[in-house]
């Protein structure tokens, strides 16, 4: 018998220079330790697996209690492999004063030397290892028959640990059923990013973050592909660089890969792994399709159970992938022996990928071929439906693998890299692109200027909405919806994707640009066609737009929807997309308007690593708001006044003037006047016109500098209107609960304890509807004084001037209840009902109103309560309440909600 694998050798993954040392896997060594009688390890060639196993033999406990037995290649000798097994056992403490010793003979039998062994170790009475590395090398099925016979007979302390490249067939399924086989698989042998470190370390290299991670992500934790690469970057001015060119067809790996893989195949498993390794993922019908012969999907298969750098892709496997740095072999001994069949490989390729609904991987291959006009109308085709499916990053990609200079000559690659540009947020390139496009139009094809129409009406509309013209967005999505038939019949169900997202992007600009009632109406049916659709990406775009929208009925909610939106973007990958900001946006001002600032922040973080104030302005500008009242609830006035600097320039960029630029403007003159500048403060409320001057916001800024002047009855004077012109986009009534406390700060100082009761009774009873508590926070500097007075003399807000002047004190308050969504969506029919629960009509009664049968109310009622999560009409009811699905109550419309941290 030789010594260990050679092969594993190389792949011990923490050999360092001249000291020897090995990467330490104490979680691996506890696998090894354990208490099943036969431990498999089975991973490709180059994984570790013998420098594991010689490390571990030499931990203690172990050390002098395991037996190693290599086994050669292709060994047939059953005399030769069991006497090794013996000598091995005898080298043992255990095994030395049991196992007898056998000279080699003739007749000797493998049959007998396993009777004597199992006869010898009858009487074992300590733990036993009997490791055998290269399993696979046993070229005999007698010695294997003879193997399983001593795993089915071992004593109950022989415990036997088999190295292999791949499974062997030694009746394993019986210990697997039973828990009597433990199992370490490739997966387990793969190195950490913290072990490749530490490999890379004790070769004497200290690399970054980025270049560790990139070797790591190419070798894909493989251990002799990590050795390789720290042998080979000795001498190497530049690791970056190295790290990023290092691949399979480097020549060391390449050697290596070629001699324990490659060469060890068939020619017909050669010429299948050659003409398929320009896949990024192959199945039996392609691999045929490509070489022109059959049997491909068993070959795969075979190839994945011998541990050959093929796994597969899903549970049935009859998709399957190559080993990153065995396809760069692959591809480097394809161009070498077939430069030729590059193009028609990759050409065939693409005609499969096409004609089986792979549109990305098509365009790919189209590309690699060289044939860039089928890859741009490929490309064109399914645009809308990739972006309906949130596949940005796929476009992306795409777009790059075309010449530069073809984006701009060709019409329709124009429009796709226009919506490219705007993802990126860069609205001006976009714009540039689009122009090009329209340029272009007439060199376009008659058969292609219905699809060049479509995609501009869908980039037009995208550009429109993220600049916040809401007349232009109105325009592009009544073309769009016109559009919408002819697209069903190119792609059907695309005309209602279409409509969708022409309503989505309707109601969420004309939310942002006039905080419309009706753009509600446009949310909530481009959502359900999305959920129609099957298009969670339009639908997660959807409801971070509605957010906010429905913020101003339900503080709950509108945080439960945010919630949802990033819950979807979280699950598919969207975490950068635009639209998780504003739904951050949502569940931070939920918060802060809560009076809970560090719960507000990471929220309000994400809000702004995620916006960007080029590509969405609008949204920008309310997260400035946010942030602004966030620093001046927390006292931190100067960057409160920094946060709202930028909102000139950003107002600016938006269509027509937006209602959420006077409030910001009322931010910063509080921000002002904190910081004792009541000349900046003056200077800024002079320089606007009559009319932005009369909005509550305004006035209610007004009124705070003229208090710290000390003008009391011009403070008086300019509140009084507040009250009897109400603001159309403050639903809640957010800043006349300000001005009501402003009032009650005026009158007291003036020494009217009446009028400041009522004033403060007025700010209370706002603050009791909506939930929001910041027009005492902002105030802090009287509001404590005030508040304690008014507490003894009312008692009508009890717990919500406990809770406010707990906050004012510093000390958080109890937390709020966490707000469950219901276990399932409501149908309309169950929502009609719902809407009449809180009337006193019975269920007859109901049912007479909607024209239906009483069976059939109570059949909804009993779905309602169900998926409420409740029993009674009245939980019900004030569940409903709770989530917006009814409107508040009178007595109490104040929603609350508790958001986990993101």
């Amino acid at each position: 018998m030789g010594a260990a694998g050679g092969a594993d050798v190389v792949a011990a993954g923490g050999v360092s220079g001249d000291a020897g040392r090995v990467v330490s896997r104490p979680v691996l060594f506890e696998r090894l330790a354990t208490s099943a009688r036969v431990t498999v390890v089975s991973a490709p060639a180059g994984s570790g697996k013998t420098v594991l196993l010689r490390s571990w033999i030499g931990e203690p406990g172990v050390v002098g209690n395991a037996g190693w037995v290599a086994v050669g290649r292709d060994e047939r000798d059953p005399q030769r492999f069991w006497l090794s097994v013996l000598e091995a056992l005898r080298r043992t403490r255990p095994g030395s004063g049991l196992v007898r010793a056998v000279s080699a003979a003739p007749d000797l039998d493998g049959w007998a030397l396993v009777e004597r062994l199992l006869t010898d170790l009858s009487a074992l009475d300590h733990r036993l290892w009997l490791v055998i590395d290269d399993v696979h090398e046993l070229g005999s099925t007698e010695v294997l028959r003879q193997l399983e016979l001593l795993v089915m007979r071992a004593p109950p302390r022989l415990r036997l640990v088999l190295a292999s490249r791949h499974d062997v067939r030694l009746g394993l399924h019986r210990l697997r059923l039973t828990g009597g086989l433990a199992e370490v698989r490739a997966a387990d042998l793969r190195f950490s990013l913290a072990e490749a470190a530490e490999l890379f370390s004790d070769a004497g290299f200290e690399l970054s973050v980025p270049t560790l991670s990139l070797l790591h992500e190419r070798t894909e934790g493989w251990a002799a592909g990590l050795r390789l690469a720290a042998l080979s970057l000795v001498g190497h001015p530049d690791p970056g660089r190295f790290a990023a060119e290092f691949s399979g067809s480097e020549r060391t790996v390449a050697e290596y890969l070629l001699a324990e893989v490659l060469d060890r195949q068939s020619e017909q498993v050669r010429r299948l792994l050659l003409r398929t390794s320009v896949l990024g993922r192959v199945n039996g019908e392609l691999a045929d399709l490509l070489t022109g012969a059959g049997g491909g999907e068993g070959i795969l298969q075979d190839l994945e159970q011998a541990n050959a750098f093929v796994a597969s892709l899903d549970s049935s496997r009859t998709w399957f992938r190559y080993h990153q740095m065995f396809a760069d072999l692959l591809r480097l001994e394809l161009r070498r022996t077939g430069p030729g069949e590059l193009a028609a490989v990759h050409r065939v390729a693409a005609e499969w990928f096409a004609t089986h609904g792979f549109p990305a991987d098509s365009v790919r291959h189209a590309q690699a071929a060289g044939d860039w006009g089928p890859a741009a109308r490929l490309l064109a085709d399914h645009w809308p439906a990739l972006y309906l499916d949130g596949q940005a990053a796929v476009v992306h990609g795409l777009l790059a693998g075309f010449p530069p200079g073809l984006l701009s000559t060709d019409a329709e690659l124009a429009v796709m890299a226009a919506a490219d540009e705007l993802i990126r947020g860069s609205l001006d390139a976009a714009g540039r692109y689009l122009d090009l496009a329209e340029t272009r139009s007439a060199a376009v094809p008659a058969g292609r200027r219905e699809q060049l129409r479509l995609l501009l009406a869908v980039v037009t509309l995208l550009l429109a909405r993220q600049r916040g013209n809401l007349l232009a967005v109105v325009e592009e999505a009544s073309k769009l919806q016109a559009m919408a038939a002819v697209a069903d019949t190119a792609q059907p169900g695309l005309g209602a994707d279409l409509r969708g997202l022409a309503l989505i992007s309707l109601g969420s600009t004309e939310f942002w640009a006039s905080a419309s009632g009706d753009a509600e109406r446009y949310l909530e049916a481009g959502i359900a066609l999305a959920r129609q659709g099957g298009r969670p990406y339009l639908e997660f775009t959807g409801l971070a737009y509605q957010a906010p929208h429905v913020f101003y009925h339900s503080f709950a909610q509108g945080a439960e929807r945010a919630r949802r939106a990033v819950e979807l973007a979280d699950r598919h990958g969207w975490t950068d997309d635009p639209a998780v900001g504003v739904a951050c946006t949502v569940i931070g001002l939920v918060q802060v308007w809560h009076g809970q600032p560090d719960e507000a922040e990471p929220w309000i973080q994400r809000a702004e690593l995620t916006l960007s104030a080029d590509a969405q302005p609008a949204a920008v500008l309310a997260v400035l708001m946010i942030r602004g009242t966030l620093e001046l609830i927390r006292d931190r006035n100067a960057e409160a006044l920094a946060a709202l600097e930028g909102c000139e320039r950003l107002a600016r960029q938006l269509s027509g003037q937006h209602y959420m630029v006077a409030r910001i403007q009322a931010l910063v003159v509080h921000s002002l006047v904190r910081l004792g500048r009541s000349g900046p403060a003056e200077q800024l409320l002079a320089g606007l016109d009559k009319q932005d001057r009369e909005r509550t916001e305004i006035r209610v800024a007004t009124a705070a500098l003229r208090i710290a002047q000390g003008d009391l009855q011009a403070a008086l004077a300019v509140l009084a209107p507040v009250r009897t012109v109400p603001d159309s986009n403050d639903y809640w009534g957010f800043w006349n609960a300000r001005a009501d406390v402003l009032e009650a700060i005026a009158r007291d100082a003036f020494g009217d304890p009446d009028g400041a009761t009522a004033a403060i009774e007025r700010a209370l009873d706002i603050s009791e509807r909506s939930g929001d508590v910041t027009a005492f926070l902002l105030y802090s500097y009287a509001a404590p004084d005030l508040l304690d007075r008014h507490g003894r003399h009312r008692g009508a807000h009890a717990s919500l001037l406990a809770e406010i002047q707990s906050l004012l004190a510093g000390v958080k308050p109890a937390a709020r209840a966490v707000l469950q969504p219901p276990l399932g969506p409501l149908s309309d029919s169950e929502l009609r009902v719902l809407r009449y629960l809180p009337t006193n009509l019975t269920a007859p009664e109901i049912a007479r109103e909607l024209y239906v049968s009483a069976n059939t109310v109570k059949t909804h009622m009993r779905n309602v309560y169900a998926k409420l999560a409740v029993h009674r009409r009245a939980e019900a009811v004030g569940r409903a309440r709770a989530l917006g699905l009814l409107a508040p109550s009178a007595a109490n419309r104040r929603g609350s909600t508790r958001i986990a941290t993101p």
